[in-house]
């Protein structure tokens, strides 16, 4: 039961921080199924433990690279995010199944749209949040905003690999505030 628990809590945090920033979690995911040499972090079963083959680690953290300089680039973070909106949910859903996947009763299809639906909610929100930023610091702030995501999304991966329960917590914990301060602004803007 444990295990199971476990499971689905490092599937919601790591599909949550997918949504933040995609190539984070799949990286620290790639790593963990690699290392230790002896007994790996994580065991992922076919056909997720491609994940964990150097090549992936090596394609994974060139685009780590790529996304972290042009998220920080007032104007060329929106295009980024633009074409992040494919690839943050299909991360999220790949992460989720591939971390679910100790329940054997749900089908992977189920794992799969309930990853694809936390990390595109989540990439969703930040969508809805940087252009804001971007309009009210005239682009300044945006190389800050998307720094605390990376490290949020660093931090979550984290904590859903080594203390997955807490994770799944955190990521239920940010979906709620999310949701709270979506239909807060809603019905400000209705009052006016």
């Amino acid at each position: 039961m444990i295990e199971a628990l476990g499971g689905i809590g490092a599937a919601f945090g790591l599909a949550g921080s997918a949504g933040l920033n995609a190539y984070i979690p799949l990286l620290m995911v790639a790593l963990a199924a690699r290392f230790p040499f002896d007994s790996p972090l994580l065991k992922l079963s076919e056909p997720y433990d491609v994940l964990g083959s150097w090549w992936a680690i090596g394609i994974l953290t060139i685009l780590l690279l790529i996304e972290m300089t042009v998220d920080k680039i007032p104007a060329v973070d929106t295009l980024n995010d633009g074409i992040q909106t494919f690839i943050r949910p299909a991360a999220g859903a790949v992460l989720f199944a591939a971390n679910a996947n100790v329940i054997t009763d749900i089908h992977p299809a189920l794992t799969l749209t309930a990853g694809l639906i936390l990390a595109g909610g989540v990439h969703a929100a930040k969508g809805i949040a940087r252009p804001v930023v971007t309009a009210s610091t005239a682009g300044t702030g945006n190389w800050a905003v998307s720094l605390a995501e990376d490290v949020t999304a660093f931090f979550m991966s984290l904590f859903a690999i080594l203390l997955p329960i807490l994770a799944g917590i955190i990521a239920l914990s940010l979906i709620v505030f999310v949701f709270r301060l979506y239909r807060r602004r809603q019905k400000q803007r209705g009052s006016i």
